[in-house]
């Protein structure tokens, strides 16, 4: 039996002693494919009583929070989502502050604390900043998750130390925590927290666990009733059940869509024409075919009947088109997303009429520097739009690259394709995080580790080096290396040649991008763009001969000029 995630939740807010309350507290539990990439969201809010406007503040960060982190892209992790969304709140609610009176003193300012749970496969994201709390009560016990950004002065002052609204940028804590059936959660505001012990609030929930909204007003009652004077809030969630199985849409296609029929040339198919095979492997046949309603002309891919069980397989084929669908940009091939249903399981891409980069390079196996870093430098740009999305292409490599007629370098085949927010809904790591080619996957992945953007540049490095040589910087050797110390006595092999005109500040850059080591390859792919193009500034030092041997009149005028200053310096000394 399939299980999804299910919770049961509770909140309520009082105003309490005080005139006007200032808390602010939500929560989305959204339904089927929503549920599984993005999860579910919970946030509360404390205003700061000196400000006027700090309910406006509350109110605004938790809407607008739980409002903005589902437009987030479900490609993004949980982490990169709720930041981005963040810091956008901290931004509109600073604005506001420094664009008024207010920003004279910002304790009367647009200021909150924020404190935001989202429950997620089998874990919970937490992002934090101020003095709310939120704690976990489980079988192990009670434990606060949060710290207190709070400075006390004595006893009976204190302030807060980081807020929302505060300042222009915002640091918000952050952790990541799995979570089992039964942990119950609570996120409160210090009027409640204060005047309550945990004991107390899990016995009310103990008392009350069919209906957690009446456990949360007997809280905030007994809160209450011990003195509080400020603004009560609370919310509970309790895990009922974690999920055994994710289900998403691309699963739901995987299911519901039988396998297309045997594909000939001039058959009607789905509303397309097939015009002609231009592929086909023991995986998948590939079609060109002509729209009959947009009349444009598109390549249907179709998985191989051979595999209609191979659920993996399949999952990663439909993946292929999800992918495409959220990535625009010139250097990444598109995915069509027909308006009309589809009555079977396939794919449609754009047609890009070109050649692939393997056979640009068997048709120019000495190409120009220029050539080579215009490609090198087109490629670097649609990895960024992958990298831009949290994803990782993983499978770099010439057959894998278009250019069409007008020189346009496009990204194709994204079956090893790595989303950050489709890792997160895996139940299960996966025993392997190679999917790529072997020849032009960085060392990392050869001892079972996750790659991340360095790897890609240490695949675009081999593909550079490869255009410029046909050949591979360290051989076939990476693969055969499955430990640290052998992957360390890698031996680079120069691309540079008596009859290759390539400078070799251009060897020294491929060389630093495909270092064993990923802390030693640039930090950024641009780095390694740039240095494609110009010499770096270390390398300029590390052949630059010294000064005698470059100038050596400039060397011992240097010399003298130095004893003269000397001698003067001396003498002044000594006559004083």
């Amino acid at each position: 039996m399939k299980h999804e995630l299910s919770v049961s939740t509770g909140q309520y807010s009082d105003k309490g002693r005080k005139e006007i309350n200032q808390d602010f507290h939500g929560l989305c539990i959204p339904e089927a494919n929503v549920l599984t990439m993005k999860g579910i969201a919970v946030a509360l809010a404390d205003g700061i009583s000196s400000s006027a406007v700090s309910q406006v503040a509350s109110e605004t960060a938790v809407k607008t929070f739980l409002a903005d982190y589902y437009c987030t892209s479900d490609a993004w992790s949980v982490k990169n989502s709720m930041q981005r969304v963040l810091n956008a709140v901290n931004g509109w609610l600073y604005g506001q502050s420094i664009r008024s009176p207010l920003r004279y003193d910002k304790d009367k300012g647009y200021v909150c604390t924020l404190s935001t749970l989202v429950i997620k496969n089998n874990c919970a994201h937490i992002f934090h900043i101020g003095d709310s709390r939120i704690y976990r009560f489980n079988q192990q016990g009670f434990e606060q998750l949060t710290n207190d950004h709070r400075v006390w002065l004595n006893k009976q002052k204190s302030y807060l130390s980081r807020a929302v609204g505060i300042e222009e940028n915002c640091q918000f804590d952050h952790q990541r925590i799995e979570i089992k059936a039964d942990d119950i959660f609570i996120l409160s505001t210090d009027g409640v927290y204060e005047f309550i012990e945990p004991h107390e609030i899990n016995a009310i929930i103990k008392q009350h666990p069919d209906d957690l909204n009446l456990a949360a007003k007997a809280i905030v009652d007994q809160a209450y009733s011990a003195g509080s004077d400020d603004n009560l809030t609370i919310q509970i969630v309790r895990i009922d059940q974690l999920p055994s199985q994710l289900k998403n849409k691309v699963k739901d296609d995987i299911s519901s869509l039988p396998f297309p029929p045997s594909l000939d040339v001039g058959m009607a198919f789905d509303g397309y024409e097939i015009i002609r095979k231009i592929h086909a492997s023991s995986r998948s046949h590939v079609y060109l075919a002509q729209d009959t309603s947009a009349q444009t002309q598109v390549i249907i891919k179709a998985p191989a009947i051979d595999l209609k069980s191979n659920e993996h397989y399949l999952e990663l084929f439909v993946m292929e088109e999800w992918i495409a669908a959220r990535i625009t940009n010139g250097h990444v091939g598109r995915a069509f997303s027909a308006s009309r249903k589809r009555n079977y399981l396939y794919t449609v891409f754009e047609y890009i009429e070109g050649q692939t980069l393997a056979q640009w390079q068997r048709d120019n196996p000495s190409p120009c520097l220029d050539k080579v870093r215009g490609i090198i430098s087109q490629v670097a740009k649609g990895l960024q739009a992958f990298h831009r999305m949290e994803m990782l292409h993983q499978d770099l490599r010439p057959e894998n690259i278009m250019i069409d007629h007008h020189g346009t370098i496009k990204l194709i085949d994204f079956g090893a394709v790595s989303v950050a927010g489709m890792q997160e809904t895996l139940i299960e790591p996966p025993t392997t995080y190679l999917l790529g080619t072997a020849l032009y996957s960085a060392p990392e992945y050869f001892l079972g580790e996750i790659g991340d953007t360095r790897s890609e540049q240490f695949s675009l490095a081999v593909l550079c080096y490869f255009l410029f040589s046909g050949k591979y910087p360290y051989g076939t050797n990476v693969a055969k290396c499955k430990t640290l110390a052998a992957q360390r006595a890698l031996t680079y092999q120069s691309v540079l040649s008596e009859d290759k005109n390539i400078p070799s500040w251009v060897n020294y850059a491929i060389k630093k991008a495909v270092n064993p080591i990923p802390a030693r390859r640039y930090d950024e792919l641009s780095e390694f763009i740039h240095d494609l193009h110009k010499p770096n500034t270390d390398y300029i030092n590390q052949v630059q001969p010294p000064l005698i041997e470059r100038n050596p009149v400039a060397f011992w005028q240097g010399i003298s000029l130095s004893l003269t200053l000397l001698v003067i310096y001396l003498l002044s000394v000594i006559n004083t």
